[in-house]
């Protein structure tokens, strides 16, 4: 155990591009926390530094049930220590594997939870940007909580990055596009319900640049060997 202001930073739970996440303890209100540690020296670009800047300002701005909430920030020479809420459900992904389909109403309850926050953030002119199920976790009460918001962006119109994960991502955004940020986000959620209730994603391709085609193919004409879900 590492100590570091009034808290306890315990065992790894979690990996980043940047650094790792811990599990910690407030010693005064003996309150369980996760605290991101970002490493400064693996923070070189100036894109980077762009990015974390943005998802710490992001972050201080979020104080919704259902969004993880940022406690406390400590900085040092060598490490930035983002002290958040901290969540023992495990992820939505491993909720589904365990499950391998969830019911239809513990989905709508998920589905109602992610949905209100996403609108949440999105009154703020966020946008995640890399919902899911990885990305959503739960609580000991069985309650999401959007977590990961380092590629997420403020806009005001149409956005142009790539990013998130291809498979949950909307065609535009994949295909290099301009892009609705508020509508790439209720994409996602889409596929976050479909996997909550078949147990495997509608669009998945080694190659990410047919994902696109495979999305309008199966909107035309729907998988008929699926259509249990």
């Amino acid at each position: 155990m590492t100590e570091l202001g009034n808290y306890l930073i315990g065992k790894t739970i979690g990996e980043g591009t940047f650094g790792k996440v811990c599990y910690a303890k407030h010693q005064v209100l003996a309150h369980d926390v996760a605290v991101k540690i970002l490493e400064k020296k693996r923070i070189n670009d100036e894109l980077d530094i762009e990015r974390v800047k943005r998802e710490i300002t992001i972050l201080q701005m979020l104080h919704h049930p259902n969004v993880v909430q940022l406690y406390e920030m400590i900085e040092t020479d060598t490490h930035i220590y983002l002290f958040m809420e901290y969540a023992n459900g495990g992820e939505l992904f491993d909720y589904i594997d365990l499950k391998k389909r969830i019911n239809k109403v513990e989905a709508c309850k998920f589905l109602h939870e992610l949905i209100s926050a996403i609108q949440y953030i999105h009154e703020l002119r966020i946008v995640h940007r890399d919902l899911k199920p990885e990305n959503l976790l739960l609580t000991t009460q069985k309650n999401i909580l959007v977590v990961d918001f380092g590629l997420s962006n403020m806009y005001e119109d149409t956005l142009k990055t790539a990013c998130g994960s291809p498979c949950y991502a909307a065609p535009e955004m994949i295909q290099g596009k301009p892009y609705y940020g508020l509508q790439t986000d209720i994409w996602s959620c889409g596929v976050i319900l479909y996997a909550m209730l078949c147990g495997y994603l509608p669009f998945e391709d080694n190659n990410t640049q047919v994902l696109p085609k495979i999305c309008f193919i199966r909107w035309k004409r729907p998988y008929k060997e699926h259509s249990h879900c």
